[in-house]
C-alpha cells in the first residue's frame, strides 16, 4: 500500500497544508483512512510522520479539519515552533502518530488517572533515517512513555521504522536502553521541559517517568484503536473532530472521492515558502 502527499498553500505560513492520497491517487484522511496495521499478525503499525527529526515546526494532523491534512499549530496568532532546550535541537526523533487511533477525552485511563488528549496516539521513531514530513512508515512498537500534559494522558509510543537497517536488533524497550544509551533519558528530559520556554511548568509523567514495555505499549495502541472505532461509527461524541473519510464504509461520515477532491481544491495553490524566523534557532538553558 503506497501513499503520496500533495502540498497546498505556502510552507511556513498559516495556510500551508499537506494532504494525502492513496495508491489510486484518491484523496484520503491520514487520521481515518490509512489502516492502523501494516501487518496485523506481526503487530507492525503504520505511522504518519508529522515532524522530521531535528526540525522545529509543530506540524500535526489537523483533526478538526475536513480530511485532516497536516498543518502547523498556531498559538496566539503565530506559527508554533518547538523551542530548543539545551542540549536538544528541535525534535530528537521522527515524531508523528498512528492512524485510526484516538485518545478519548471522555475516558479516564486506569493507569494514569487522566483522560485522553483527543488526538491520535503519538509515536517517536528512534531509527537512523530522518524521514520526510508526511511520510507514512511501517513501525515496530518497542515501549511507551506516559506523559501527563496539562492534566491529560498523552502516550508517547517508542517505535522503530521497519526499514531501518538496525530494526532487527530492537524488539523491546530494554534493547533501546542497551543499544542507544542515553536516548530514553533524553526523551524524558525533552518532554519534561519543552514547554518551559513558553512560561509553562515542567510536564509530569505517570509511572515516575519509567517506560513501559512492548506488550504494554501494543495493548495501549490497540485500546486507542477501539476508541477510534467508536468515534468513526458515531458511537462516541466526536465534538469538534472531523471524521470525514472515504474508506470506512459503515461510518456515517464516509463520503465520496469527489467530496474529498473538493475539499483539497478549496485550499490555496502550492506556492513559494516563507523563511523560517531566525529566532527558531535560539537555545534555551535551564538547570536540571
Amino acid at each position: 500500500m503506497n501513499f503520496t502527499i500533495e502540498e497546498r498553500g505556502r510552507p511556513n505560513t498559516q495556510d500551508y497544508r499537506v494532504f494525502f492520497k492513496n495508491s489510486d491517487g484518491k484523496y484520503i484522511s491520514p487520521f481515518h483512512d490509512v489502516p492502523i496495521y501494516a501487518n496485523e499478525a506481526e503487530n507492525i503499525f503504520h505511522a504518519i510522520v508529522e515532524v522530521p527529526r531535528w526540525t522545529n515546526a509543530k506540524m500535526e494532523i489537523a483533526t478538526k479539519d475536513p480530511f485532516n491534512p497536516l498543518k502547523q499549530d498556531v498559538k496566539k496568532g503565530t506559527l508554533r515552533y518547538v523551542p530548543n532546550v539545551f542540549p536538544h535541537k528541535g525534535y530528537i526523533w521522527n515524531y508523528g502518530a498512528i492512524p485510526q487511533t484516538w485518545e478519548d477525552p471522555n475516558h479516564k485511563d486506569s493507569d494514569t488517572g487522566c483522560c485522553g488528549d483527543n488526538d491520535p496516539i503519538d509515536i517517536c521513531d528512534i531509527g537512523n533515517q530522518v524521514c520526510s514530513q508526511g511520510e507514512i512508515i511501517k513501525v515496530k512498537v518497542l515501549g511507551t512513555l506516559a506523559l501527563i500534559d496539562e492534566g491529560e494522558t498523552d502516550w508517547k509510543v517508542i517505535v522503530i521504522n521497519t526499514e531501518d537497517p538496525e530494526a532487527g536488533d530492537f524488539n523491546n524497550i530494554d534493547d533501546v536502553k542497551r543499544l542507544k544509551p542515553g536516548y530514553l533519558e533524553a526523551t524524558v528530559d525533552w518532554f519534561r521541559r519543552y514547554k518551559v520556554p513558553d512560561g509553562k511548568p515542567e510536564n509530569e509523567f505517570a509511572f515516575n517517568g519509567d517506560f513501559k514495555d512492548r506488550d504494554f505499549a501494543i495493548q495501549t495502541v490497540k485500546s486507542t484503536h477501539e476508541f477510534w472505532k467508536a468515534l468513526i461509527s458515531n458511537k462516541s461524541n466526536a465534538g469538534e473532530l472531523n471524521c470525514m473519510n472515504t474508506s470506512v464504509s459503515d461510518s456515517p461520515f464516509c463520503c465520496s472521492a469527489a467530496d474529498a477532491e473538493a475539499v483539497v481544491k478549496s485550499a490555496g495553490a502550492f506556492g513559494p515558502e516563507e523563511p523560517i524566523p531566525s529566532s527558531v534557532d535560539k537555545w534555551f538553558y535551564y538547570e536540571n
